[in-house]
């Protein structure tokens, strides 16, 4: 379960982040990127259960759209997904627009501009590339923290995930499955990180170990 939560909850960051911190940096100094950047400040400064059951009152209780709460289906996944992006989205952003605006500045970018390539070549083929480096390593760190169990998320939502298993062993003082949680957090740091330095290289060639 808490493995399903972390790929959705990444995958919902990376959307609306990625998204959001390019838009940023193409627009930079404009009211679109005053925007998004005070909308990426509101999120990661948002509590997470604040964000969660307003998620929940709005899509779940008010339009009926997804359940409740539990675990079993993809419905089920949607709106804690959706919560972790959101929550998340934000360092994603900046992260990406300051990566994208250096990038953007570059020789090899004029240089594709003067032969003719459209903005989106440049910016998907060229740019996107180099500028998501930065943002794989966060990535690295995420998987660490989500498989170590997010509570609140999972409390509010009722999600069967590390974080609930960690929350009951604490209040019936379990000291065995309390080591056991740490022990996986700890790995999972220890992994994600691993991942994240052997992703890199695929993607920038020029920082291969030789």
């Amino acid at each position: 379960a808490s493995l399903l939560l972390m790929a959705a909850g990444i995958a919902a960051e990376l959307v609306i982040g990625l998204t959001m911190g390019v838009m940023a940096a193409l627009w930079r100094g404009r009211a679109v990127d005053h925007s998004l950047m005070m909308t990426s400040f509101v999120t990661v400064s948002a509590p997470q259960f604040v964000v969660a059951l307003l998620l929940l009152y709005v899509f779940a209780v008010k339009l009926g759209w997804f359940p409740i709460g539990g675990y079993g289906t993809a419905a089920h996944l949607v709106l804690p997904a959706m919560t972790l992006g959101i929550l998340g989205s934000g360092w994603y952003a900046r992260i990406m627009r300051s990566s994208m605006i250096e990038v953007l500045r570059t020789d090899f970018i004029r240089t594709a501009r003067a032969k003719g390539l459209t903005r989106v070549q440049i910016i998907f083929r060229h740019a996107m590339p180099n500028a998501i480096l930065p943002v794989i390593a966060m990535i690295g760190i995420d998987i660490g923290i989500f498989m170590g169990g997010i509570v609140v998320v999972e409390g509010v939502f009722g999600w069967p995930g590390i974080g609930q298993l960690a929350w009951q062993a604490i209040q019936r003082v379990d000291i065995p499955i309390i080591m056991g949680v740490t022990l996986v957090s700890a790995c999972a740091i220890v992994l994600g990180n691993l991942i994240a330095d052997l992703v890199v290289p695929l993607i920038d060639p020029r920082i291969r170990i030789r």
